[in-house]
């Protein structure tokens, strides 16, 4: 059988000169690359061995505006926005910004067309550090999303993104490249989002978050894949001096989800925040491996992550708080709570740490259990129905979460969509 992820396939695909010979040599390193199996620490406990390269194919085909549903209707949950992309199996179908950022000199647009400065960074994130995964995504994105915010440039609403992939047999691979140059800030929201009908689809996706010193970045993550897509996502951001990052998401969606987020802090002062809330049933996997990584002292670190299991779904979180030796005075926390709803349904927290610094403050924390007998108990005896009762002390157990998240105007909507997955479960 041909292989259909060669350095032949790469070149085939259409494109600028650097991007298709950026392309090609991702995919010859992949030629000699192993895939990872779940006997690798970092794969334990996931469906990595059930990947088989062959049931997939790469999808190069230009689309229209019209067949990439989605970007109008979440653009509007997120409220007032600054700009829009909208991404339709990799390949940018529409975009807009705020013609005042772009006379500050922002820039909004696809990845293929970016400016010489811009693609100068991109990879720079990932390439410390590629698995065979990268490599077949740097091999074969067709483009992406680059948001370039020069120096001092304050985008005050947010700018969302938006992936959407369809195709039976499909193999996607966004990319999202944030450059947030020295002293600028801004909000980034993303969507990734997969036809529900589409039938053993794969979404290979990158997201590089380059913070410069003294720059603010807040990001917003939210996955809806339809219910037979693999996700397998890497996000990982670079945080320089007195740099801050809050990074949130919200997985929802895919047959197997998996995302890697690492905060990786290199400048003294730098401070990362990170969130996530994820919810899943019916036989859904879904799979997160977390690094806090703090290399410079003075540094801080917060993680938060909550998530429910209902039905057969299972749930992993695997994390690691890694303080190097120059990461004197640094202050790193480690939560994870699992909400276990149902009999056949499975949570695994592995929180890990790693000291080699002096003058510390670190600590990590897990929990995997069942609803609290007793605040059901309590919410009952008020007339409260069991099955209300539930839904209340679920929403009530991500609400510490939802309540940190940048964008108000969307946690109307992220809390909606958690109810209908729990009505489903109930119906």
């Amino acid at each position: 059988m041909t292989n259909p992820f060669s350095p032949a396939a790469a070149r085939a695909i259409s494109g600028p000169s650097w991007l298709v010979k950026r392309r090609v040599d991702a995919a010859e390193k992949l030629a000699t690359t192993a895939w990872p199996s779940a006997t690798e620490e970092i794969w334990r406990y996931s469906r990595v061995d059930d990947f088989d390269p062959e049931r997939y194919h790469p999808d190069p085909r230009p689309t229209k505006p019209e067949t990439a549903p989605g970007g109008g209707p979440f653009a509007a949950e997120v409220g007032a926005r600054a700009g829009l992309v909208v991404i339709h199996n990799g390949h940018v179908v529409h975009r807009e910004l705020d013609d005042a950022l772009a006379a500050q000199g922002v820039w909004l647009g696809d990845i293929a067309d970016a400016e010489e400065k811009a693609r100068e960074r991109l990879g720079t994130v990932t390439d410390s550090s590629p698995d065979a995964f990268t490599l077949l995504h740097d091999g074969f994105m067709t483009g992406g999303a680059c948001l370039h915010v020069p120096e001092g440039v304050v985008i005050e609403k947010p700018v969302v993104v938006v992936h959407w992939s369809e195709g039976d047999g499909a193999a996607i691979f966004p990319h999202t490249l944030l450059i947030a140059e020295p002293g600028s800030e801004v909000t980034l929201v993303e969507r990734a989002a997969s036809a529900p009908a589409a039938k053993g689809m794969l979404v290979d996706a990158v997201v590089e978050l380059l913070v410069d010193d003294r720059a603010h970045v807040r990001y917003v993550g939210v996955q809806e894949h339809g219910p037979q897509t693999w996700q397998i996502a890497l996000q990982r951001a670079h945080l320089g001096r007195e740099a801050t990052l809050r990074s949130s998401a919200v997985a929802l969606g895919g047959e197997y989800a998996r995302l890697r987020s690492e905060s990786i802090l290199l400048g003294e002062g730098a401070e990362s925040d990170l969130l996530a809330v994820y919810f899943g049933d019916g036989d859904q996997m879904l799979d997160f491996r977390t690094l806090q990584e703090h290399r410079a002292p003075r540094t801080r670190s917060d993680l938060l992550f909550k998530g429910a299991v209902e039905d057969n779904a299972r749930s992993v979180y695997s994390g690691l708080v890694h303080l190097l030796p120059d990461a004197d005075k640094a202050k790193a926390y480690q939560t994870n709570r699992n909400l276990v709803l149902t009999e056949g349904a499975s949570a695994e927290s592995i929180p890990n740490l790693i000291i080699e610094a002096n003058d510390v403050q670190c600590s990590h924390a897990s929990t995997v259990g069942p609803i609290d007998e007793d605040q059901l108990y309590y919410l009952e005896t008020r007339g409260i129905p069991p099955e209300d009762a539930e839904r209340l002390i679920i929403l009530g157990f991500f609400d510490d979460v939802f309540d940190r998240l940048p964008v108000p105007d969307l946690v109307g909507s992220l809390r909606r969509s958690v109810i209908d997955k729990l009505e489903r479960g109930t119906a």
